[in-house]
């Protein structure tokens, strides 16, 4: 792993390990699909592909997830996918459409 990849994976690691458990909710790709968190899967592209041949990849899945929570909209579900210094909220069944 190059030192950019290697730095990219101890930030998510320390977000996974100190900052995800505190924030009370699960990634919605992982809760639509029963799959890795983003953060997960961020990691293992970055370790497969590198930081800048993960980059499309990264934002290929931060889309899927962005996708994952429209689709939980019906759902009584509530969350924030979170990678990194990008949160995506979400308020699946939320006081919104009432």
């Amino acid at each position: 792993m190059t030192p950019a990849a290697r730095a990219v994976d101890a930030a998510v690691r320390a977000y996974q390990r100190h900052l995800s458990p505190r924030k009370g909710w699960r990634c919605a790709y992982g809760v639509a699909h029963g799959d890795t968190t983003c953060s997960a899967a961020v990691r293992r592209i970055v370790a497969q592909r590198g930081v800048v041949r993960g980059v499309v990849p990264v934002a290929a899945q931060l889309l899927a997830c962005y996708q994952a929570a429209r689709l939980l909209t019906n759902a009584q579900v509530r969350g924030v996918c979170c990678c990194g210094p990008i949160p995506i909220p979400f308020g699946f069944g939320s006081a919104r459409g009432r």
